[in-house]
């Protein structure tokens, strides 16, 4: 199976309009287009009866001691942990395509709805964790919100879109589930499964040495 994108390139630097948050000569970072990224897919194995849609970021620091303090910096070397930003299942298995900003376009404080269709569904992703305590941001982040890498960070993030057919039409999740709950859920049930990646920085750093 193939995953591919019309939005970026394989492993090469996601745009502004993809992302939750952009560069911002005044305090640092302003949110951006939070668009979704279209994608597509093909050779898709016989037998699959539904995909699940991942997007996650594996850099994250595990520690937020420094994360967006002036005068300091994440360490490149500082474990990191996984961030969901996009969680989806059930999407029917005659579904070839997602179309850019069809899911998501704009940041919606306090989160998006779930998706009104009994199929596709949405999860919660991770910024329902980040923005707990906040007074305007705080609530429930179904569908997809793009990258918000702290500006300090001196590592450049990688934000992995994976797609997965499975041998199952309903993946055995409900409610507000998480990525890590849908990982748990298929497992034993993937007939196959197509990655693609992209990378985004805030950090001026980074960027000026791109």
């Amino acid at each position: 199976m193939q995953l591919s994108s019309q939005s970026f390139q394989d492993q090469q630097a996601i745009p502004i309009q993809f992302a939750f948050c952009k560069p911002s000569a005044v305090g640092h970072v302003a949110l951006s287009d939070n668009r979704n990224p279209q994608l597509a897919w093909s050779g898709v194995p016989a037998g699959t009866q539904s995909f699940v849609l991942i997007s996650h970021d594996p850099d994250v620091p595990s520690r937020a001691d420094d994360v967006n303090l002036d005068g300091r910096t994440v360490p490149a070397d500082l474990p990191r942990v996984d961030f969901f930003h996009w969680v989806l299942v059930d999407i029917p298995p005659d579904w070839r395509a997602i179309a850019e900003g069809a899911m998501s376009a704009g940041v919606t404080p306090r989160g998006k709805q779930p998706l009104a269709e009994s199929a596709p569904r949405h999860g919660i992703n991770d910024y329902t964790a980040w923005f707990q305590g906040d007074q305007d941001m705080a609530g429930l982040y179904y569908g997809y919100d793009g990258p918000c890498p702290p500006w300090n960070d001196a590592l450049l993030h990688h934000y992995i879109f994976t797609l997965y057919a499975l041998d199952v039409a309903h993946c055995a999740v409900d409610g507000a589930f998480t990525g890590q709950q849908v990982r748990a859920a298929i497992a034993g049930h993937v007939l196959a499964q197509a990655s693609i990646s992209g990378t985004y920085t805030l950090n001026p750093a980074l960027l000026h040495a791109a």
